[in-house]
């Protein structure tokens, strides 16, 4: 019963032409970073290592194969995800929302579904939207910038050191970077999600959705140390942004890099546990708020 219901939830997102402008939207940023960077890539990387020129010498060989698809990817998810919960809300603030709006959710009730079904049906289905979203970056951000610009070593810039990865240890750490960005966008799909359900109209959990993502992004980054301790570990926000400790790498006592290691494994593995339990908090109480609305519309 839960399959053939999926496929019509699925159906009904891609038949809205709203659903292919997130998809255009990611193709055209996308596309215009690695137009930008392959005509103006040196003067990125003459930006990027602005700090060590005076300790190194760096040549145009050196500036090519650090200007590679792997880097080219990295800049491209740093660019890219801030924008991605807004595209993922269209849709699922849209979920309940927008039946609300016009009219069908109260028709959808008398079928034969609990409401609890109903609801973890479309919870999923805009899940299954967020991934194929990623999906779709993955196969443009990586594999088209590994297509147009080669492969070879990974250049991190961190504040205080620089991250370097061998070629053969590079692939495995983007898509579990990518998976951990499921994750976290499944977290303010969730989050639309319970506003939908909130909503009789589909605008507001959209515009709810981006502005809560804003203030707690700025609240993130604020540094109050007796804030730091208490309330800014606990943001989901906080934790969207640790896939980036996938490229953080461990080195043995000669300064040498550690193929296949992850500096601070525990810490993400935290993140990852916070955002799955806002996940289970927003889709639960979505759930719970659902089952007890009257359906008027």
């Amino acid at each position: 019963m839960l399959l053939p219901l999926l496929r019509i939830e699925l159906y009904k997102i891609f038949r809205r032409p709203r659903t292919y402008i997130s998809f255009g939207a990611i193709a055209a940023i996308v596309w215009l970073v690695q137009i930008a960077l392959k005509f103006d890539g040196p003067a990125y990387i003459d930006l990027l290592l602005n700090n060590i020129k005076e300790s190194f010498l760096i040549n145009a060989d050196l500036k090519h194969k650090i200007l590679n698809g792997y880097l080219i990817c990295f800049v491209i998810l740093n660019t890219i995800l801030i924008q991605m919960p807004l595209l993922v809300a269209l849709v699922a603030g849209d979920s309940i929302a927008g039946e609300a709006n016009m009219g069908t959710l109260r028709l959808s009730m008398t079928k034969p579904i609990g409401r609890t079904q109903y609801i973890l049906v479309k919870f999923l289905a805009s899940v299954i939207y967020t991934v194929m979203l990623l999906v779709w970056m993955a196969l443009l951000a990586l594999f088209g910038s590994m297509l147009i610009f080669g492969t070879n070593d990974l250049i991190v810039m961190r504040s205080d050191s620089i991250e370097q990865m061998r070629a053969y240890d590079v692939v495995w750490r983007y898509l579990a970077a990518f998976c951990y960005a499921a994750v976290a966008l499944s977290a303010v799909a969730a989050l639309a999600f319970l506003l939908s359900v909130l909503a009789e109209n589909s605008i507001g959990p959209i515009i709810a959705t981006m502005s809560i993502i804003i203030v707690f992004t700025i609240l993130s980054e604020m540094n109050i140390p007796i804030y730091d301790e208490t309330v800014k570990p606990w943001l989901f926000t906080t934790h969207m942004v640790a896939w980036k400790g996938f490229f953080y790498v461990k080195t043995d006592a000669e300064g040498v890099t550690i193929d296949g290691s992850i500096q601070n494994l525990p810490a993400i593995f935290r993140s990852l546990s916070i955002l799955l339990g806002y996940i289970i908090l927003f889709a639960g109480t979505a759930t719970w708020i659902f089952r007890k609305k009257d359906i008027l519309s």
